[in-house]
């Protein structure tokens, strides 16, 4: 099943190039760059070792700022969902946070802490950290009292109630967020780095647009898609398949 996915998933690239393709040999315009063109910039960029620096500044930004919105935001969602009063406390909180933009919160951090590294991921934290906890609040309210007081009677230790109990049944939950998470978090991070950073794939991008360089932006861009996508076949996916076996009753207690 996970082969027969990933064929369709590679399948629906191909069609995707090839429509890109026409539709760049019908414009005939050097702001509608071929394939081509993009993968010529792309190893120019690699030669003048500009590109793979970037991306790993950017998803050194990424991963630092997805850790610790999911791990922040997971803890505060699953409180929100095992204590009412603690809900009603915090909800209209992550109400103002889910509807604040995210450029807001950017400039704001920015102002206040200066161009720095602290402001850039704080600021790409405080923008996903809303979304998490909303996300695991459900799973927190989703809790099976009855194989709680099970492990209560049984005398589980407090490991075996978090790796036997309390996981599997977050799991599920953590997989919506962190798929999520991902494609969200690496666009803040990109729109940090083009207002108030010099390096990063952002930064590339903004020195891209000022001389209306279409290859070189879709060229960065796509580079990073091409790692989300990886992490997606390789990581996440893999993940899901356990999230759907125990969904189905094949998690044990």
């Amino acid at each position: 099943m996970r082969a027969q996915h990933f064929t369709d998933q590679v399948v629906a690239i191909v069609l995707l190039l090839t429509a890109w393709w026409g539709i760049s040999f019908l414009a005939d315009n050097a702001l509608i760059p071929s394939p081509a063109v993009v993968f010529n910039a792309v190893v120019i960029e690699w030669q003048q070792e500009r590109l793979l620096p970037s991306l790993s500044i950017t998803l050194q930004r990424v991963i630092i700022s997805f850790l610790f919105a999911m791990l922040i935001g997971g803890i505060i969602g699953v409180l929100m969902g095992q204590f009412k009063l603690l809900n009603r406390l915090l909800d209209p909180i992550l109400i103002i946070l889910l509807n604040i933009p995210a450029l807001v919160v950017i400039i704001l951090l920015y102002i206040w802490f200066g161009l720095v590294e602290v402001a850039a991921v704080a600021a790409v934290i405080i923008n996903k950290l809303p979304n998490v906890a909303v996300t695991l609040r459900e799973g927190g309210r989703m809790f099976d009292h009855e194989l709680n007081e099970m492990a209560n009677i049984y005398r589980f230790s407090f490991y075996k109630k978090v790796v036997h109990l309390w996981w599997p049944q977050l799991f599920p939950y953590v997989m919506i967020a962190t798929r999520g998470g991902l494609a969200l978090i690496w666009k803040i991070v990109l729109v940090v780095e083009l207002l108030g950073r010099s390096d990063g794939v952002g930064f590339q991008l903004h020195l891209a647009f000022q001389v209306f360089d279409v290859a070189t932006i879709l060229a960065y861009s796509f580079a990073f898609i091409a790692i989300v996508q990886l992490i997606e076949w390789f990581i996440l996916q893999p993940l899901d398949s356990k999230a759907s076996r125990w969904q189905k009753g094949n998690g044990n207690v």
